[in-house]
């Protein structure tokens, strides 16, 4: 056993050089892993952002209407033959004739030169615009003087919009007046292309300076009827709101929208708080508030409140997409979506109001206990936490029939104002031109849900007197 232990190798005792080359050497490996470790941080740090980058082009295009190069291979144009043709569609026959044209047939076939025989007449129908060319009135103005006090006393026609002679006695009429404020604050056009327009098809000379005042007018003459939308705005029952960036004078602004049903207010204010929209709801607004998840929609308290369930469904499906193995977003996405065939079934009459307020009551409870899980991924659980903060507002629309589920309307309401505002260079250029902005964009909007001609109303507004409150619109008599 002593022979054994003799010949086995004896370990030797490392050196103090060694133990400290190899104390450097960890070191120096420590310090490449640290390195490694922060290049790493780095990347994926700029990864991060270049896939927020990403995402925010989807969302909002730095050019109209493009999200860049199609990874789709181009297909043929026009319809698909067979089953995948879709909705067939044709025009409606016109209910009134202008003119009828007799076309006859040709005496002689021009294949074979044959006699033609006339067998039936069918009816093709043709629908036109016609020349158009401006209606110019002269209106001889009597200039009186009053007996009793001696004041100068002018007559008014009227068609007449303004009581200016001498130098403005050549105006523009109301409707070239309502056509242009419609072209520029609801379709969008610029006042140098109104201006082409106006010369090229019109016949009307007007410069674009010319433009811009005249449209001040218009909302100068249109600023009673925006304040009664304020204040309908203000008492209706549900409003859904919303708001994006805007400019004035190149500073940020922002461009608020509330819709109901039947009624759209712009507001341009210089802030996204609380009290640039309580300057149009109120702060003690206390019907349904339909919006997205803004902290400050949160301060109206007296209001019942419904958060933009679509919004939540995208942020959910995007936790998804980058993290694949958490199980709360997936969980909240499906309870969202049960939520919403819930409602669907109500509104089908194939579920009852009881039956709907129990199954509300089956996803809340399925919907914290969701909540509760632990989470260590910093994206889920702001997610989390952003729910908890929105609880009241999730089921809005269940307790409530009728409620929108999501902000829908505000959303498409900000569509033409975002159009407007790449087209003008991100907004307004004067506070004055903000103002003129959200009035005339208000009662157009306002007008086209309610299947109303918003020129004719301008129309009606620039030939009053005095500014009034439309009377088409809040169904007052007309002052003429």
């Amino acid at each position: 056993m002593s022979d054994h232990a003799d010949r086995a190798p004896r370990r030797e005792r490392p050196t103090l050089e060694q133990v400290l080359d190899e104390n450097q050497q960890l070191r120096r490996d420590l310090e490449r892993a640290e390195r490694e470790r922060d290049r790493l941080q780095r990347e994926n740090e700029r990864l991060r952002n270049q896939l927020e980058t990403a995402r925010r082009a989807g969302y909002r295009q730095a050019a109209p209407f493009s999200k860049g190069p199609s990874g789709r291979p181009a297909r043929r144009p026009g319809r698909r033959a067979g089953p995948a043709y879709g909705r067939q569609g044709q025009r409606s026959t016109p209910t009134v004739i202008d003119a009828v044209q007799d076309v006859a047939v040709p005496a002689r076939c021009p294949h074979c030169g044959g006699g033609v025989e006339d067998t039936h007449v069918t009816a093709q129908y043709q629908e036109d615009l016609p020349p158009v060319r401006p209606v110019v009135r002269r209106f001889d103005v009597h200039i009186g003087r009053c007996r009793q006090c001696g004041r100068r006393v002018q007559g008014r026609h009227p068609l007449q919009t303004s009581d200016a002679t001498g130098a403005a006695a050549v105006q523009l009429g109301p409707q070239a007046l309502a056509i242009a404020a419609s072209f520029n604050k609801q379709l969008g056009l610029s006042f140098s292309k109104i201006e082409t327009v106006f010369a090229d098809r019109f016949g009307l000379t007007v410069t674009r300076g010319a433009l811009v005042r005249a449209v001040h007018r218009v909302a100068a003459k249109a600023q009673p009827t925006y304040t009664a939308l304020c204040e309908t705005v203000k008492t209706s029952a549900m409003v859904v709101a919303d708001e994006t960036g805007w400019r004035v004078h190149a500073d940020l602004h922002w461009l608020w929208v509330f819709v109901t049903p039947d009624t759209t207010v712009y507001a341009i204010r210089p802030g996204r708080g609380f009290e640039e929209a309580a300057s149009v709801l109120g702060a003690d607004f206390a019907g349904i508030l339909v919006r997205d998840g803004w902290a400050p929609y949160r301060q109206f308290t007296e209001a019942l409140h419904q958060t933009c369930l679509a919004h939540l469904l995208r942020r959910s499906r995007q936790l998804q997409q980058d993290h694949p193995r958490a199980v709360i977003p997936s969980e909240v996405h499906d309870l969202l979506q049960r939520a919403l065939a819930v409602r669907d079934r109500h509104a089908a009459g194939t579920m009852s109001e009881h039956g709907m307020a129990v199954a509300r009551g089956h996803l809340e409870r399925q919907l914290a206990r969701v909540l509760d899980q632990n989470t260590v991924l910093p994206d889920v659980q702001r997610f989390v936490t952003h729910l908890d903060r929105e609880w009241g507002a999730l089921f809005g629309f269940l307790r409530a029939p009728g409620v929108d589920a999501t902000n829908w309307r505000a959303e498409q309401a900000i569509r033409p104002a975002v159009i407007t505002r790449k087209v003008n260079g991100g907004g307004n250029r004067t506070a004055h031109g903000a103002a003129t902005q959200q009035v005339v964009a208000s009662v157009l909007r306002t007008a086209r849900q309610r299947d109303l001609d918003g020129i004719d109303i301008l129309t009606t507004l620039l030939r009053a007197p005095r500014p009034i409150i439309s009377p088409e619109l809040f169904n007052r008599a007309s002052p003429h």
